[in-house]
């Protein structure tokens, strides 16, 4: 399958058309951006890092019947996938305090949560990606009713617990993540997007390292031989 033409390109990723209606390609960049584009860099290498993870993981969930978009890895740039409309909500899912959830609300950082926290992002970078609520994601008409919304925290969490299993037995902590969803050629709701350090927040579980985009955000350096680390450690586990 090849790439035809662009449709779209984001801060992580370019997406291609093929010559099947049904299937796009996204190409991993290895751009890096936080606060909104208002950080930006760039890592030789980090998109492929990126392809890799999200590959294994994808490849994982597919097993224990998440319905992705995922098709297959075409090379350390490229994947294959199913063409999906994007539906504007990012969800993130939270298991300790950190970031945003500590800085707006003053939980303490690193506090375990008393229960798997997901939210709801508006996917509008004019408007800062604000906080949705129910009802503002019915008056956006971003899902048809409150159901697809249960659906979503649903699929959310059970994602959560197979990768907060998985990432224990390679000794990282799941802290928190960001999941985009789409509706697939059947009106399906499917997991699309990526699963990488680019937008999960991982730290070593036994001394506490941040092994993701954190990494960047706070100027701490090594963000590829972390991101390598991640991959090595799955890699180790999948085998």
């Amino acid at each position: 399958m090849k790439k035809k033409e662009l449709l779209y390109e984001g801060k992580a990723k370019k997406i291609w058309t093929t010559e099947d209606d049904s299937l796009l390609i996204s190409e991993f960049k290895d751009d890096l951006t936080a606060g909104n584009g208002a950080m930006k860099s760039s890592e030789e290498g980090k998109g492929a890092l990126n392809n890799k993870i999200s590959t294994e993981l994808f490849n994982l969930l597919d097993s224990k019947g998440i319905p992705t978009h995922f098709v297959e890895m075409q090379d350390d740039n490229h994947m294959l996938h199913k063409r999906a409309d994007v539906i504007l909500i990012e969800v993130i899912v939270r298991n300790i305090a950190t970031g945003s959830l500590s800085r707006n609300l003053g939980i303490e950082d690193g506090k375990i949560l008393p229960f798997v926290l997901v939210e709801f992002d508006y996917k509008d970078d004019a408007l800062g990606d604000p906080k949705l609520n129910d009802q503002h994601c019915l008056i956006l008409e971003l899902v048809n009713d409150v159901a697809e919304l249960d659906y979503i925290r649903y699929m959310a969490r059970k994602i959560n617990a197979i990768l907060q299993e998985f990432y224990a037995t390679i000794d990282l902590i799941v802290v928190d993540f960001k999941l985009e969803f789409g509706r697939d050629n059947n009106g399906n709701i499917i997991l699309i997007d990526e699963l990488s350090p680019d937008n999960f927040r991982l730290w070593d579980a036994n001394t506490g390292e941040k092994m993701d985009k954190d990494r960047f955000r706070e100027g701490l350096g090594g963000l590829k031989v972390a991101y390598e680390e991640v991959l090595n450690r799955i890699l180790g586990e999948r085998k």
